[in-house]
């Protein structure tokens, strides 16, 4: 078999992958900001790198997946102000800061369980290390690559680009910005007067008193910048250098770059080896993104409840849509689009049901060479597309060629025979690795079933409860309402308990 190569964004090419300790992998995905519900553009990355994770599992590598959560507010350098979401929501829901990161991290977890992706072997918050933030900025202070104004803290990015230039690692090395247009190009942000340079992002904030979450530190009470917090878990959790750092195609700049520059002071080493990012989604032909009105939430795409929806989208048909193209590849969503790729997987499930279900017997003479060559090729070809780096698209393909042989055989259009004994054995293991265990894909009928799901939807009853009780019937009545959408009935009794049933 092949070896595995991945796209490094670093390098701008594809690389033969090698881990930094032989038979395991450190991985660093960024993961939500619980300031409000997930939508389409974050299922993306989530399913990407859980196929990543998927995949390097079945190579045999022991894989140490950590994926962060934002709850600390997410600190807004390119905005008109400096903003910190979870704040500004937790007023406006008039909510604790924490009770409204507990209702967003809830409902991802909810989301992710409902792509079936397996949860990571860390997930840290960025809450539970503000400590390993903090020492991280003393020592980029002390080392003179930051400096502090008015009890904020600023990474000096000039300084750094000069020193590190010749070192090999320029700021802008992922992004492949040059400083002096970064500079140029800069808007006016909100104590853009506090900074050396306009350039230079934030590692802390010092908290004006209207500020809700605030931390104590040698600087004053405040609140760490945005990209502090990766650098710091990332070195916590995998060490000064790890194997690979993903996420989507839009936290390249600034978020990464500024992340290898506080990692690379602190470490004296670009923190991961490989960069790996997803492409965006766009909704027909146009960037997602709330100034356009066509963000999606997740909890719309399952029941349908979106202007820009002509019906429900089983969270499994969502996974396969973003298995059929390339990770790299910009994906265009479209009610068409789903509506096809729902009949493809349902295609494709009863064809992969029908191959299990076939008996393996001794009829090697009796084989058609040429199918049986043209099976096996089809088959042994799905590694090979995987370890070109990560071509789901091609091994669906070659699954969706796969299906009229199938069903030729169970249609009797093809001789039952005409497959030889270990082709059909390869066939038949093959497609249960790939669908089941390295897609992640499950029948409608296991997904019900799933144990799992009963607790999810547990969760979401006392959500409801909770909200009844605040007197909050708006949410009360979205819970109940989406539910059912979804095919799960609620039925409150007279003592108040609740119940529900599949419609």
């Amino acid at each position: 078999m092949s070896q595995l190569k991945v796209y490094n964004s670093l390098t701008r090419q594809k690389e033969a992958f090698e881990s930094i300790t032989p038979g395991h992998v450190g991985m660093y995905v960024c993961g939500p900001t619980v300031s409000g519900e997930s939508h389409l553009g974050h299922a993306r990355p989530f399913i990407t790198f859980d196929i990543v994770y998927r995949y390097l599992l079945h190579l045999g590598y022991k894989v140490r997946y950590v994926r962060n959560i934002t709850d600390a507010g997410h600190f807004e350098e390119e905005g008109r102000e400096a903003e910190d979401k979870i704040s500004s929501k937790a007023i406006l829901e008039k909510l604790e800061p924490m009770e409204l990161v507990q209702k967003y991290t809830n409902l991802y977890h909810w989301a992710m369980l409902q792509f079936n992706n397996i949860p990571p072997s860390i997930e840290p918050t960025a809450t539970g290390h503000i400590v390993e933030q903090i020492v991280m900025i003393e020592k980029i202070i002390a080392d003179g690559y930051a400096y502090v104004a008015n009890g904020s803290v600023y990474f000096d990015v000039a300084k750094y680009d000069a020193d590190f230039s010749v070192k090999g690692s320029p700021y802008g090395m992922l992004s492949g910005r040059i400083l002096e247009d970064m500079q140029e190009g800069s808007r006016e942000l909100d104590n853009q007067e506090e900074k050396r340079n306009k350039a230079d992002f934030a590692l802390w904030k010092n908290a004006p008193p209207e500020h809700i979450m605030r931390w104590v530190s040698p600087w004053g009470e405040g609140f760490p910048g945005w990209h502090i917090e990766c650098s710091a878990m990332s070195t916590k959790y995998l060490g000064q250098q790890f194997d690979i750092h993903g996420g989507g195609m839009d936290l390249q700049f600034p978020h990464h770059e500024c992340e290898i520059a506080q990692s690379t002071v602190c470490n004296h080493k670009t923190p991961a080896r490989y960069w790996l990012h997803n492409n965006m989604i766009t909704v027909n032909g146009k960037k997602m993104g709330k100034s356009y009105g066509n963000q999606i939430k997740l909890t719309e795409m399952f029941s349908g409840n979106h202007p820009a929806l002509e019906q429900a989208y089983h969270p499994m048909v969502i996974r396969f849509f973003i298995l059929q193209t390339h990770y790299r590849s910009t994906l265009d969503f479209g009610n068409e689009a789903l509506k096809a790729t729902e009949k493809g997987l349902k295609r494709l499930w009863e064809a992969y049901t029908t191959s299990q279900e076939m008996n393996v017997g001794n009829n090697h003479a009796a084989a058609d060479a040429a199918l049986d060559e043209k099976v096996r090729k089809l088959v042994e070809q799905f590694d090979e597309f995987m370890n070109d780096d990560l071509n789901t698209a091609k091994v669906v393909a070659n699954m969706f060629e796969l299906v009229p042989v199938i069903n030729g055989i169970k249609d009797k259009h093809i001789a039952a025979d005409a497959i030889s004994t270990n082709t059909l054995s390869l066939l038949q293991r093959q497609l249960k690795v790939f669908v089941e265990d390295i897609f992640g894909l499950k029948s409608e009928e296991e997904y019900n079933n799933d144990g799992k799901l009963d607790g999810v939807i547990q969760l979401l009853i006392n959500m409801r409860k909770e909200a009844k009780d605040k007197k909050d019937y708006v949410t009360s009545d979205k819970i109940r309402t989406e539910l059912a959408a979804l095919g799960i009935q609620l039925k409150d009794d007279k003592d108040g308990n609740i119940s529900y049933s599949f419609a």
